[in-house]
């Protein structure tokens, strides 16, 4: 049987990621990143750290490849300079700028950011920064406009959350709390102008779904905000509210079918095995 190469270095791992990458609706004379053969060779060991600072934060191999990796390694590969000389904020920009060239769905290109972010993060301990400042969420900010009933119960709901959250991630999980949250109540307040609970209707969830898939959202995301609408909703209805049960009952959109998952070489071994002796 013809053993199956696999990339075990972070490298490695990038070029086969950018050979990968999808880059269909890529302009065709937009600056590509360029392999790691091109790259600096303390751009290279730059890298490896960068993966052994990700996996001892306790990011998973599988996050660490297909999401961390590749965004540090377009930075690198664009800038094709010694990472001491890179700007962080011109030369991450430009990575930044190529995944918007690169027009994803609304979702991945959000995960992107972020991870971009992270690379940002992990540069400036390189350089001694040893924190780079992360501003608190005020949800104040985001909030104006909305009924303060509204403002009032997600607070305590956002309080009540936040005791299972790592104490490492608390501001990065009450911003994509209120982020989350505040996308359906936002379009519910403004769209349809509710401003009590009773005055949402079940035809105005099923007018926002419509309006986040015009806006390309996919369906995981759309699906995702509906879970976090429910899951208000059955925190409401134990304060006490009257939640009605039409509002509890909007089905998710149909999501793709995941891509298969391929066996390993010890699993396909097995398989053989068994076979034979069948």
């Amino acid at each position: 049987m013809r053993k199956v190469w696999k990339p075990s270095t972070p490298a490695e791992m990038y070029d086969r990621a950018l050979h990968y990458a999808r880059d269909k609706h890529l302009p065709p004379d937009y600056p590509r990143p360029q392999p790691t053969c091109t790259w600096p060779p303390e751009n290279i060991v730059l890298l490896e750290q960068y993966c052994e600072w990700l996996r001892s934060g306790g990011a998973s191999p599988a996050v660490i490849r297909t999401i961390y990796l590749p965004m540090a390694g377009h930075v690198l590969g664009l800038a094709l300079k010694p990472h001491p000389e890179l700007d962080l904020e011109a030369d991450l920009q430009r990575g930044l700028d190529f995944l918007h060239a690169k027009q994803l769905s609304a979702e991945w290109t959000d995960i992107c950011r972020n991870s971009m972010l992270k690379f940002r993060r992990f540069l400036g301990h390189q350089r001694g920064i040893l924190e780079i400042k992360v501003h608190p969420f005020e949800p104040e900010l985001h909030t104006e406009g909305l009924p303060a009933w509204l403002i009032q119960e997600l607070t305590r709901y956002q309080h009540i959350q936040q005791r299972n959250w790592r104490q490492a991630r608390l501001q990065e999980n009450i911003r994509r709390f209120w982020t989350d949250h505040l996308r359906i109540w936002r379009f519910l307040c403004e769209q349809c102008h509710v401003v009590e609970l009773a005055d949402v209707k079940r035809r105005f969830l099923l007018d926002f779904i419509d309006h986040q898939l015009t806006q390309g959202l996919a369906a995981s995301t759309i699906n995702a905000s509906v879970r976090y609408f429910h899951g208000f909703l059955g925190f409401l209805q134990e304060e006490g509210y009257a939640v009605p049960q039409t509002l509890l009952r909007i089905p998710g959109l149909k999501q793709p079918e995941p891509l298969p998952k391929f066996l390993t070489d010890e699993q396909v071994a097995c398989c053989v095995m068994i076979s034979k002796a069948v």
